[in-house]
């Protein structure tokens, strides 16, 4: 699988994996605080795709990749180790409305004639070819060698709603099996970008049936409408009745942050919202995470009344693992204003 990108240079795919690493740019040295173009793109591999229980998972690698976590406000960068062997990526979706679901618990296992290999609790992650994801570096495997990989999934700590309502409340474990070969990592695309820290982003990939996390776009969405702008980050707002699994009464208010440029829904943030009506600021009040068939991956609560002004904070980034590209963007998010 590959994603496309304007005015790049392609790498032969020869020489060792060390060497390819080697190639990796460095890290632009003037990046801005936003969404930016990064020095290199790579392509990844599916190993498989699987349901279990509730979920669909499907499971990816590529290249030991350079990230960055999130803790708070503060961003913390997990550099290439000489010892990694692979990044493995998973995606978990409904397999009935193809919604990414990123607020579950992901853990890989890899083992061998049932022996431990490596094992990590990957990061929810973002990056601007896959999307939304879970991902980490694994070392310890052998060229040529079979392992079994297990992919344990979390029950969901946002929401659900709607046709959801009850739903993710259960773990759930799926199974690979995947053959480390360093010729076909070195197969897999790789190649330096001549628009490097440009503001703009990579276009996802063209992933099959895995989807990438897109949010819905605003005319999808039920209820009355709007958008505001804040930064890098592109909110669409509804108003409606409350859905089943909210058991307030009011009009229910979902509000759906997106990445600007391709527009993956941005998880795990802190938001609040602030009414204003007939020139009065009503309390604030804080947001909840929930997952929608309907709406989406957004940001929830209900209002005594329909109507006015709001005004959006968000207190928390996105506590989300970062690709190059996004590692500056979305950690101080101006506050948005827009009128339902």
């Amino acid at each position: 699988m590959t994603g496309s990108a304007a005015g790049v240079t392609a790498l032969a795919g020869c020489g060792s994996l060390e060497s390819r690493a080697i190639d990796v740019p460095s890290v632009l040295d003037d990046r801005p605080d936003a969404v930016y173009v990064p020095g290199h793109v790579e392509g990844m591999d599916l190993i498989d795709t699987t349901t279990i229980d509730e979920y669909a998972v499907a499971l990816s690698y590529s290249y030991p990749h350079r990230f960055w976590t999130v803790t708070g406000d503060e961003r913390e960068r997990t550099p290439i180790e000489d010892g990694d062997s692979v990044h493995l990526m998973a995606t978990v979706w409904d397999p009935g409305t193809g919604l990414v679901l990123p607020d579950v618990g992901v853990s890989i296992e890899i083992t061998q004639d049932g022996s431990l290999v490596s094992q990590e609790t990957v990061y929810a992650m973002l990056s601007q070819p896959m999307g939304v994801h879970h991902g980490a570096n694994f070392t310890g495997l052998s060229d040529g060698e079979t392992y079994e990989v297990r992919v344990a999934v979390g029950a969901t700590a946002s929401r659900p709603t709607g046709a959801f309502a009850g739903r993710f409340a259960e773990p759930a474990t799926a199974a690979f099996e995947f053959t480390f070969d360093r010729g076909e990592l070195r197969e897999i695309r790789f190649e330096r970008l001549d628009r490097a820290g440009e503001r703009d982003a990579l276009e996802p990939m063209s992933m099959d049936a895995v989807p990438t996390g897109i949010a819905p776009k605003p005319d999808e969405l039920l209820g009355e409408t709007a958008t505001a702008t804040a930064g890098d980050v592109r909110y669409a707002a509804t108003l409606l009745e409350p859905p089943a699994g909210v058991d307030s009464e009011g009009s229910y208010l979902a509000v759906s942050p997106r990445t600007r440029y391709n527009g993956f829904f941005l998880s795990r943030m802190g938001l609040a919202v602030t009414p204003e009506r007939d020139g009065e600021t009503i309390a604030g009040r804080s947001l909840t995470r929930t997952i929608d068939p309907d709406l989406g991956y957004h940001y929830g609560t209900t209002l005594p009344d329909s109507g006015g002004e709001l005004t959006i904070s968000a207190e928390t980034p996105p506590q989300v693992a970062r690709h190059e590209g996004y590692e500056t963007a979305f950690l101080a998010v101006p506050t948005a204003t827009l009128s339902l």
